[in-house]
């Protein structure tokens, strides 16, 4: 039996589960941080088992328990009724929780299809919103404790990634010390956010999951919410739109409006769209050093986050 094998019994065990009943336990594919493995049960049932990497991985600031952060989104989630997996259990160095149906959004949709599941992500995203949290930042504690507002939260944030590229000696497209000065120049329209509502900052289509089981496809899952934080649901927007202008997707801001979501692109919105925007796109910057990725992504970070950075800036 292999090491992952009777990992995932004893997590079983932990978990109340029989681990007698673990027919298969195999890698789970797409992530860069965490160890994935889906979990299968004799009586069909389905479970996914995440495993974060020794303290000794080097990492960005954030990064520490950002399970406890995942487990966070999870439980906030299913109380608006969004579907996305439901916490199992959480330990000492894993979460267990259940999968959902559905495979990571590819590009084998239709148009037709994705205006559909735009629209439907744009209502899952606005019922997402209006969960509320008791304060601001990242619930893990990885920055410290929550703030009592949001530019407080945001900057320490904007801080620590900062931090991150100098320690890591990251490539940036300006130095370190203009992109703070370019940052904090507009820090005032921070202000404006008032209420710390659920973010979950890291849906792209690949943590989205498409299920066809029932013909039509539909969303079957948000996942990965181990990047969430309570502040602005703005900053949403970013990954919903990765490296692109939300504003042009007007079928998620059909779906986010119609659901209740508020979608006013006003100065002060725009000033802190690219705040973060620029936030973002630090991280994919800096996190391709302790990431160690290949020659080739790190060429495609250059020449594509590396611009969108700089285009963040400016908008500031």
């Amino acid at each position: 039996m292999t090491d992952s094998w009777e990992r995932a019994r004893q997590v079983l065990v932990a978990a109340g589960l029989p681990p007698d009943g673990l027919v298969d336990c195999r890698p789970l594919t797409g992530g860069t941080y965490n160890t994935v493995e889906d979990l299968r049960l004799v009586d069909g049932s389905r479970y996914v088992l995440k495993i974060p990497p020794p303290e000794t991985v080097p990492g960005l600031r954030h990064e520490s328990q950002l399970l406890l952060s995942e487990a966070e989104f999870y439980r906030a989630a299913g109380t608006v009724g969004v579907p996305a997996p439901s916490v199992v259990a959480v330990g000492d160095g894993h979460l267990l929780m259940t999968a959902c149906p559905g495979d990571p959004w590819d590009d084998s949709t239709t148009g037709a299809e994705r205006a559909l599941l735009r629209a439907e992500l744009g209502g899952l995203v606005a019922r997402l919103h209006q969960v509320t949290g008791p304060a601001f930042g990242y619930p893990s504690g990885a920055l410290g404790p929550l703030a009592p507002d949001w530019r407080t939260a945001f900057t320490a944030m904007l801080d620590a990634v900062l931090d991150d590229a100098v320690r890591y000696d990251a490539w940036l497209p300006v130095p370190v010390d203009e992109v703070a000065r370019s940052v904090r120049a507009a820090y005032d329209a921070l202000d404006e956010v008032t209420v710390p509502q659920l973010v979950h900052f890291d849906l792209w289509d690949g943590n989205i999951l498409v299920d066809r089981s029932a013909g039509a496809p539909r969303v079957g899952g948000l996942i990965d919410g181990e990047r969430m934080f309570w502040g602005d649901p703005v900053a949403d927007f970013v990954s919903l739109a990765l490296l692109g202008d939300i504003r042009a997707d007007a079928e998620f801001l059909t779906g986010y409006q119609e659901a209740g979501g508020q979608a006013e692109f006003d100065d002060a919105t725009c000033r802190r769209l690219a705040l973060y925007r620029a936030y973002l796109y630090l991280i994919m910057l800096t996190e391709t050093v302790p990431r160690a990725v290949g020659e080739e992504r790190v060429r495609w970070t250059r020449e594509v986050v590396g611009p969108a950075l700089t285009a963040a800036l400016a908008d500031l």
